[in-house]
């Protein structure tokens, strides 16, 4: 049973609605509602602090890839089409947690007790302050840094210009440092709580993401962090996690999450995301754990009814079953003139990612059920491919805030996906380096195995530069795998690789054949008002026809949406502060 989970859960959840709405760091409460000579007493003490930072962690939500190639939302994103403005306020330039935690840190030595016990909490909150400053700096690049909580009088920190990025990058891989040496092994954490495994994941996901920019946007800083030092260190921290032996991939079965598979369409990938407890899962490094009746979410709800489609572009970027690429000659591909042509002998994991008749929408009586046709309304799956990865066939999943099933915060599967990326970058990514990440995740599906000299793709996407074939294929794997998890503009961001959204299938759905037509005919009506013709083929078309090739949708080397716009009042308040390139007010 998860239940003695629960309490700590149900504070993760109510700590974040607090996140966004704190902006003012000098006339900040902290958060604990003791004064200082009451608290600060004993360990607990520190872990009742430490508790209240767990909703900075990933939660459960059907949106997390919206704003990126995978997907189009019924609206179109100011981002993508560059029609953001400067905010007057806000704009994610808050320090209200930063100065949370470094209260924390200003009083802790206070307490009395065991000294690895009271550094597992330092731990803990030092995980949570580069969760902070890691946000903050792939959002504004340079910030101020701050190691201790401000009052009103510290007028020259509060008034300072801001500290490099690469110095506060530094600051963060320090904390996460620290984390991985103080925190727990899994084996020894409280079941919910940090432990090792996760903060080495977490170094290893920030020393990627800066090691692949610094390498793509042509970066060579001087200090001690350069891309092929965070590259070493992002595959010495996987290849950590991977020797535990802690850790496997996971066929998710029909019984772990309520389903009744269609046959000869097993749904391991699928039943992995909608899996009911995840305190036996191999596959989670740290999760969240939700209980029927008692702490539960909404995503079951959500999944595949709201807005969101995936792309056409995406949907062309599965290979075929046996590893090649579909329009390579001889792969086998029957095309797309109806949904069934699509899904043939493709990698297995797109049938277990959209509505589709090999996979069952509800589950009524202990019979599946299937939509005739996958929903592409404004309201529902918008390109005709709605996600259907966090959804669950067992329709008590669907009520307002009921889903119980639990939530991925570190997924096992990211680990071998960034130890076989570092290596590639590195130049040592061998055939034993892809059979212990890559391969791992094709074998759950039944895919063909990943080669270090796989065949290159006739039909690449372009990337706006050449890119070794087996790199190519490895980020070909993250974007299937990771689909919906929130990863993909950050991984556009970090390849420099913005060139992939001029591509107009990124903001196309459904190809819409006279047999399309025929079966949507009760459904939606297809006209020249929703459709597109794009290299003769005619596709659903969500936006107005002004979207098209929208100039937004070009990004230079010195776009301003690199980095985020600081909001006006910040910069009216401190002189100190300089707008981020490209942002006028």
């Amino acid at each position: 049973m998860k239940i003695k989970n629960i309490v700590m859960a149900a504070m993760f959840a109510g700590v974040g609605a607090t996140f966004t709405s704190c902006e003012d760091f000098t006339d900040l409460s902290p958060i604990d509602s003791f004064t200082d000579l009451s608290y600060w007493k004993t360990t607990d003490d520190l872990k009742m602090y430490a508790t209240n930072f767990y909703g900075l962690l990933s939660s459960p939500s059907s949106t997390l890839d919206a704003t990126s190639d995978n997907f189009v939302t019924s609206n179109p994103s100011s981002w993508l089409f560059n029609e953001t403005t400067v905010p007057t306020s806000g704009g994610g330039w808050d320090w209200g947690w930063i100065r949370n935690c470094n209260y924390f840190f200003s009083r802790y030595q206070k307490v009395q007790g065991n000294t690895n016990d009271i550094n597992k909490y330092v731990g803990e909150m030092r995980f949570f302050r580069s969760l902070l400053y890691f946000s903050k700096i792939k959002s504004f690049g340079d910030v101020p840094w701050y190691d201790r909580d401000l009052k009103t009088n510290d007028t020259e920190e509060l008034y300072k210009a801001r500290d490099p990025r690469d110095m506060v990058l530094g600051k963060v891989i320090e904390d996460l440092q620290f984390a991985i040496d103080n925190l727990p092994e899994k084996k020894n954490a409280e079941k919910g709580r940090l432990h090792k495994d996760a903060a080495r994941q977490q170094l290893a996901r920030v020393c990627l993401y800066y090691g692949t920019y610094m390498k793509y946007h042509k970066e060579n800083p001087s200090g001690t962090w350069n891309a092929d030092k965070l590259l070493q260190e992002a595959a010495k921290q996987t290849d950590a996690i991977i020797n535990s032996g802690n850790y496997d991939i996971v066929k998710a079965s029909d019984a772990d999450a309520d389903t009744k598979s269609v046959e000869g369409y097993p749904l391991a990938y699928a039943n992995l995301f909608v899996m009911k407890d995840h305190s036996n899962c191999k596959e989670s490094v740290l999760s969240r754990f939700y209980e029927e009746g008692v702490l539960s979410h909404e995503t079951g709800r959500q999944e595949g009814g709201n807005g969101l489609g995936m792309t056409k572009d995406f949907i062309e970027s599965f290979l075929m079953k046996d590893g090649t690429p579909i329009y390579n000659a001889g792969s086998g591909y029957k095309g797309d003139n109806t949904q069934e042509d699509e899904i043939a002998n493709r990698d297995p994991r797109l049938y277990q990612l959209i509505d589709n008749n090999h996979k069952p929408f509800w589950l009524r009586n202990n019979k599946q059920v299937q939509n005739k046709m996958p929903d592409c309304s404004v309201s529902g799956g918008v390109t005709g491919y709605p996600c259907t990865k966090f959804h669950s066939a067992d329709e008590t999943q669907w009520q307002a805030r009921n889903t119980s099933y639990d939530w991925f915060i570190y997924r096992y599967a990211e680990v071998l996906l960034i130890n076989a990326e570092a290596n590639a970058e590195l130049g040592t990514c061998t055939q034993d380096v892809l059979d212990k990440t890559i391969n791992q995740l094709r074998d759950r599906v039944g895919m063909a195995h990943l080669t270090v000299n796989p065949v290159a793709d006739q039909k690449p996407i372009n990337y706006g530069y050449e890119l070794p074939n087996l790199l190519y294929e490895i980020r070909r794997e993250r974007r299937i795998e990771l689909v919906g998890e929130g990863f993909r503009m950050d991984d556009l961001k970090r390849w420099n690789a913005m060139k992939l959204l001029e591509n107009p299938l990124t903001t196309l759905g459904i190809r819409v054949t006279d047999k399309v037509k025929e079966q949507y005919n009760e459904i939606y009506a297809f006209d020249s008002s929703n459709t597109r013709v794009y290299n003769g083929k005619t596709y659903l078309r969500i936006y107005a026809e002004s979207y098209d090739d929208a100039a937004g949708r070009k990004w230079s080397d010195n776009d301003r949406r690199w980095l985020y716009p600081l909001p006006i009042d910040q910069l009216a308040l401190n002189k100190n502060l300089t707008q981020n390139p490209g942002w006028t007010e």
